[in-house]
């Protein structure tokens, strides 16, 4: 099954609680919030205080990206503030396997992300500590860019590493989603797929989420 994580970074952010609300009745599966510092990444976005504004406004887990640096820092402000799954980039983290165990200490679902330029093999090590692993289609820090085709073989092959682990691990995909490129995600192996310009600019949300999810 196809699991859908609307990015509100592409939604109205004037009426944030409004957009949620919707793609929820829409179809949602996920949440998916992008933190972005302006640093690990070009953009700034929201914060925490942001987040626990909007946790009451539905009942689907948010799925909260951190592309920011020094996420040990942060990673207790994002769980107190209703996040349920907590990605960080394997790139920010110096000591990876200590981010992800605090992350676990606060009885969150771990994640770890990869940009295009890092090579799968990172996450030999840190496989046991994972509820998901997140790879970006796309160079992080904007939303709407174009899908990079060259991450279809990285995306393979986590799927294989994670078959060959035993372990239930979601491969979520981000970076250039729609109509077109899911299907090529969903045939290298991707099971939760992170759409935000194709979803908030459809004019249509449930038809957008449906047409995501049929292929």
């Amino acid at each position: 099954m196809i699991k859908i994580a609307p990015s509100i970074l592409s939604a109205d952010f004037s009426k944030l609680g409004e957009e949620i609300h919707n793609i929820e009745k829409a179809g949602a599966d996920y949440i998916h919030i992008d933190v972005m510092d302006g640093s690990f990444v070009p953009n700034i976005t929201i914060g925490n205080e942001v987040i626990k504004s909007l946790r009451s406004k539905t009942q689907l887990p948010f799925d909260v990206h951190l592309m920011i640096n020094n996420p040990d820092a942060h990673i207790k402000a994002f769980a107190d503030s209703g996040a349920d799954i907590i990605t960080i980039h394997a790139e920010a983290s110096i000591h990876l396997d200590r981010s992800l165990a605090l992350i676990k200490s606060f009885n969150k679902k771990v994640g770890v992300s990869l940009v295009p330029s890092t090579h799968e093999d990172i996450i030999d090590y840190i496989l046991d500590k994972l509820d998901l692993i997140l790879i970006m289609t796309v160079n992080p820090g904007f939303g709407g860019q174009k899908f990079l085709t060259s991450q279809l073989k990285k995306i393979e092959n986590i799927r294989k590493k994670i078959e060959k682990s035993g372990k239930k691990i979601e491969l979520e995909v981000d970076g250039g989603i729609n109509d077109q490129t899911s299907r090529i995600a969903i045939e290298a192996g991707a099971d939760v797929l992170v759409s935000g310009s194709y979803i908030f600019g459809s004019g249509n949300y449930q038809q957008a989420i449906f047409d995501l999810k049929k292929n």
